[in-house]
């Protein structure tokens, strides 16, 4: 459990910087609604993205990769007072832990999971990722990745979670409130965020040209088109539903 805060080792220019700033903000405006520091428990996966424990003071644990939705899923099992949020990137939780993912949505298990999507395994020097576009260059796919990306909005919603928004790390007041209510939401909530990785993926000009606010999907339908658009930002879609742990609780009593 981490209890001291490091100096941050990110490249200058990271998207994680905004991701950082966002998240702390939410956590400064729940605790404004009463919800005490010690309530919220932070779990992070492998990557450039998994020193983020060591940047905050919360509750937090670094996991091996792909088990970051395993961890968040015991925890609250274990205290169902706590909220537990899950950071991961688009390789820790689409290429090792996809059937994590997948299981998670489609039991509605209360958490949040905050994927870090910058196309790109960045720790690792840049290869390619379940995420990444077809057709790009990179370390492991020299003449261009042979195969049709992930859409991980798209992943969440037909797996069934209740709560799926995307948002842009370069837009710290969208994200902040994206996170703000993806940790309220009763249920599985999944927030994609849009990062550049200035090292191996740098997206910023894409992302800033792109990028756009749309208004939730009024059905399950509606939903699937706004999915669709990549750049598509906010919340995409929202319903409530019985979570995983109130029907083991039910069926225990």
């Amino acid at each position: 459990m981490s209890s001291i805060l490091k100096e941050i080792e990110w490249c200058p220019g990271c998207g994680n910087f905004g991701i950082l700033k966002a998240f702390r903000n939410a956590v400064k405006r729940l605790g404004k609604d009463g919800i005490e520091k010690g309530r919220i428990v932070v779990v992070a996966g492998i990557g450039c993205h998994g020193k983020l424990p060591d940047y905050i003071d919360q509750p937090s644990f670094h996991t091996i990769h792909g088990r970051v939705l395993p961890m968040l899923t015991g925890i609250k099992l274990a205290n169902p007072d706590l909220l537990p949020v899950g950071f991961s990137g688009d390789g820790d939780a689409l290429n090792e832990g996809m059937e994590h993912f997948i299981h998670a949505a489609k039991r509605n298990t209360d958490v949040a999971l905050f994927l870090h999507n910058n196309e790109v395994f960045g720790l690792t020097t840049g290869q390619f990722t379940a995420t990444t576009p077809k057709g790009r260059r990179t370390r492991t796919t020299p003449f261009g990745n042979p195969e049709d990306p992930v859409n991980p909005c798209l992943l969440a919603l037909i797996s069934g979670a209740t709560f799926v928004a995307r948002g842009y790390a370069g837009n710290i007041k969208q994200l902040e409130e994206l996170m703000y209510r993806a940790i309220l939401h009763r249920g599985f909530s999944f927030l994609e965020i849009l990062q550049p990785c200035v090292s191996f993926n740098n997206t910023w000009d894409l992302l800033r040209e792109n990028v756009h606010e749309v208004s939730p999907a009024e059905s399950f339908d509606d939903a699937l088109r706004l999915v669709m658009d990549r750049f598509a930002t906010g919340v995409l879609f929202k319903t409530e539903k019985e979570t995983f742990e109130e029907i083991l609780h039910k069926n225990r009593v």
